[in-house]
């Protein structure tokens, strides 16, 4: 039976010295065995690829040479945890990251990644666990970052209680199953974004302060739950965006000061389409928009408050097909006299002078202005053409 060792460096690094190498400790360590250095800086770059434990105990740092990765795990069944990996290379082409992860069934935990152009980058890695790290990008513009987090051609990930901050994006291409739970980021361009990576749980994540906060693109079967998104707003982003993505759930959000709460296109057809329900919608731009030739999403439940826009499509027409039921309306006029808490009648919303911003995309520069205000008063007063019906709502619930 394998015995499993541990290796203590005994003395202390002294700060007057250039920093000794890491790799020939983690050489030195058989397979299975543990690694804790004594606390101080090590040069980098380094490699692990033997299944073995690498614990810098919070008082590790190591410390790249300024090109490509700082440290790469290429192995299976290792455990990485209390170590600051800081200093990778610029390349945006060599992926030159904190931490590149090529294996499988890994433990990631406890790290921190600084001054690093990306941050953490699993490479063909599945069932790996990636949690309670915190990681920071470089200062720079926020399309010329890295990502925090990318995921390429991985699986079965758990992506839990990490911290990113001053990064580009959290990216999931080509990576379906996963799980991201209980993650922050805060100042970057797309909180999540995931290209062809159907069927991942995206639950209780708190994104603020991004161009968009949540983008799904060609990857259906997702489950949005819980999660908190705040200002996005810049480029016109939205708090949640789906393209050609359908069959998903998106359920019990908060998405609150966006330039649009929730964005999707019509459904390819009625298996793809989204069910929304029980989120709140409030103080954005627009609460929800709807781009395409037909609607069928089913929207119940929802919160919608005080958004200059609630609804909003991009043609007349195509928000009327969607299945709209139980929502709350802050806009809302009618009464509830028999004190359901339902509304005697139904909650409309019409497309009147706003179909002008709506359906020519150079006009929304003028959107909520008060020349346009008074044009949609005149309208609403005495109509040059008939309105254009957006949703119905039969049972609209009443405010508390």
């Amino acid at each position: 039976m394998l015995r499993r060792l541990t290796f203590i460096l005994l003395f202390p690094l002294a700060a007057s010295h250039a920093a000794p190498p890491l790799q020939p400790l983690i050489d030195a360590t058989p397979a299975g065995g543990t690694l804790r250095p004594a606390p101080g800086t090590y040069a980098g770059p380094a490699s692990i690829t033997k299944p073995m434990t690498l614990d810098g105990g919070g008082n590790v740092t190591l410390e790249g040479n300024g090109k490509g990765t700082v440290l790469t795990l290429a192995t299976s069944g290792a455990t990485l945890r209390g170590l600051r990996l800081t200093g990778s290379g610029d390349s945006h082409d060599g992926v030159d990251a904190g931490l590149l992860v090529e294996g499988d069934d890994n433990l990631v935990e406890d790290n921190v990644v600084d001054d690093v152009l990306f941050g953490i980058h699993v490479k063909q890695g599945n069932r790996n666990r990636i949690a309670y790290n915190r990681v920071g990008g470089r200062p720079a513009p926020r399309g010329a970052r890295g990502d925090g987090l990318r995921l390429w051609y991985s699986r079965h990930n758990r992506i839990e209680g990490n911290a990113f901050r001053t990064v580009r994006d959290l990216t999931f291409a080509n990576s379906p199953d996963n799980r991201i739970l209980g993650n922050t980021l805060a100042d970057g361009r797309y909180g999540m974004q995931f290209i062809f990576s159907p069927r991942a749980v995206v639950e209780n994540n708190r994104l603020s302060d991004t161009d968009t906060g949540i983008a799904v693109l060609y990857s259906p079967e997702l489950v949005v739950r819980g999660n908190t998104i705040a200002h996005a707003l810049d480029g016109g982003g939205a708090g949640i965006a789906f393209k050609d993505s359908g069959n998903a759930l998106v359920e019990n959000n908060e998405v609150l000061h966006c330039a649009a709460g929730l964005s999707a296109n019509a459904p390819l057809n009625a298996d793809a389409a989204l069910t929304v329900r029980n989120n709140r919608f409030a103080h954005n731009v627009v609460g929800m928009y709807f781009y395409g030739e037909k609607g069928g999403h089913r929207i119940t439940g929802n919160r919608f408050e005080n958004n200059l826009t609630q609804v909003a499509v991009s043609a007349a027409g195509v928000g009327e097909a969607n299945l709209w039921q139980g929502n709350m309306w802050s806009d809302y006029q009618g009464f509830d006299r028999n004190h359901d808490g339902v509304g005697d009648t139904p909650h409309e919303i019409w497309l009147y002078s706003d179909r002008i911003w709506m359906e020519t995309p150079r006009a929304k520069f003028f959107a909520n202005s008060p020349a346009l205000e008074l044009l949609d008063l005149l309208e609403r007063l005495a109509p040059f053409a008939s309105p254009s019906l957006i949703l119905r709502d039969p049972a609209p619930r009443m405010a508390r």
